[in-house]
């Protein structure tokens, strides 16, 4: 990836954010956008929402709709980012399907089973897809690249109301670690951020109320963070000076939990 001359200034990036329609990934694609990166914002089904934020973003940007658990949508999906944006540089994974909680004891085997499989096939397996398309075009380009995977606390506290969640962010951030040792002779870097509770209209009604609270009280800091504050880490990951935090995942829960 190239970055920059000796002034500086670097040509804008092509970025393509999965799940940018609204929270955390909005903020990325929004945060590339005012560093003069052109995005690619990903939706699964909100193309109303994804269109709204490409205008706001302004010219040399686009909307590219498709379904991450089904494969064969996959190369699609980087053939029209490609397309659209002359080549690509950075891949964000942010795209993750959270469902109603499906805790063992009381969730019948049907359920547990379906949800499984619906939240692997978007968080882990989709994201997996996603990459290995999306790196072969970086390595064709011949400047490496930046893979970015939007992981969670989760994944090392524990959900025990989501399991399937907190089981497809680790494999995320397993993945992005495998992948930063595999593509590192190309130039690309791959690293994982892992965000505690984020302020994103998803969660909002897990953070009103007394539940809010003490969700709030899990920091010393008495709140959750922001989306802007994760989309600043992901656009350092993304950077050019970051290349040597490839294989890092970066914690972004306010010391709510801390791990060794």
């Amino acid at each position: 990836m190239n970055s920059g001359n000796e002034y500086g200034v670097r040509p804008a990036r092509r970025i393509l954010v999965t799940g940018a329609s609204g929270g955390i990934g909005a903020a990325v694609a929004r945060a590339f956008a005012a560093l003069g990166d052109r995005v690619a914002v990903h939706y699964s089904s909100r193309v109303d929402r994804a269109e709204r934020l490409v205008t706001e973003l302004g010219d040399g940007h686009l909307a590219v709709g498709a379904d991450l658990s089904d494969p064969a949508a996959v190369p699609g999906l980087v053939q029209t980012t490609v397309d659209g944006l002359g080549g690509i540089d950075v891949l964000v994974n942010n795209a993750a399907l959270v469902t109603t909680s499906h805790p063992p004891v009381t969730t019948d085997y049907e359920t547990w089973a379906r949800v499984w499989q619906e939240v692997l096939a978007v968080n882990l397996i989709g994201a997996a897809n996603l990459t290995h398309q999306v790196a072969g075009r970086m390595v064709e380009q011949g400047t490496g690249g930046r893979i970015v995977n939007v992981g969670s606390r989760g994944a090392f506290r524990g959900e025990p109301e989501n399991a399937a969640y907190g089981a497809s962010k680790a494999g995320l951030h397993s993945l992005g670690q495998s992948l930063a040792v595999a593509l590192a002779p190309h130039g690309i870097a791959v690293a994982s951020v892992a965000p505690g509770f984020v302020d994103t209209d998803r969660v909002s009604e897990r953070l009103s109320g007394e539940r809010g609270d003490a969700i709030r009280a899990q920091s010393p800091y008495g709140r959750v963070a922001t989306p802007e504050e994760v989309a600043s880490a992901v656009v350092y990951l993304a950077s050019p000076q970051a290349q040597w935090a490839s294989g890092a995942i970066l914690d972004l829960n306010g010391a709510s939990y801390l791990r060794s």
